[in-house]
């Protein structure tokens, strides 16, 4: 099983993002190397108002600014997270769609405004599915 980790402070960014964004989904960029995240870019929803609630939309201008900040810190952009307002915290169809292997997803479930749990997970080589990682907490960055 693969594993990411993330430090404590940087699960706290997280969770206020999709906290603000609740109803509507949250979502952003992983920052790191060698499957530690070592920053986070949250970023608005770039989907249509009727849309926001099961959907969320990264533009390429929203990459490009992900890959320079990445640069910027010398780091590699790792993945990606997003929240399912009121939903499980499992990968959508839509979501494999538009996933890249490689790329850690970390989906936040938020019931009623409040932060429930945090999964991770990894779209196979082939695109078929994905594999479930591990995430580590850790008390620093």
């Amino acid at each position: 099983m693969n594993m990411l980790k993330i430090s404590n402070e940087l699960i706290q960014r997280i969770n206020t993002h999709v906290r603000e964004a609740y109803p509507e989904e949250g979502a952003g960029f992983l920052l790191g190397a060698d499957g530690e995240v070592r920053d986070v870019l949250p970023l608005p929803n770039a989907r249509e108002d009727e849309a926001r609630h099961n959907r969320f939309l990264i533009t390429p201008e929203d990459y490009l600014k992900a890959e320079m900040k990445a640069a910027e810190i010398g780091v590699d952009l790792i993945g990606v997270f997003h929240s399912h307002p009121d939903s499980p915290n499992i990968p959508s169809e839509y979501d494999r769609e538009w996933a890249q292997p490689f790329f850690s997803y970390i989906i936040t479930r938020v019931d009623d405004g409040q932060v429930v749990s945090h999964r991770s997970w990894r779209l196979t080589e082939d695109r078929a599915k994905y594999n479930e990682e591990e995430i580590v907490f850790s008390s620093s960055q």
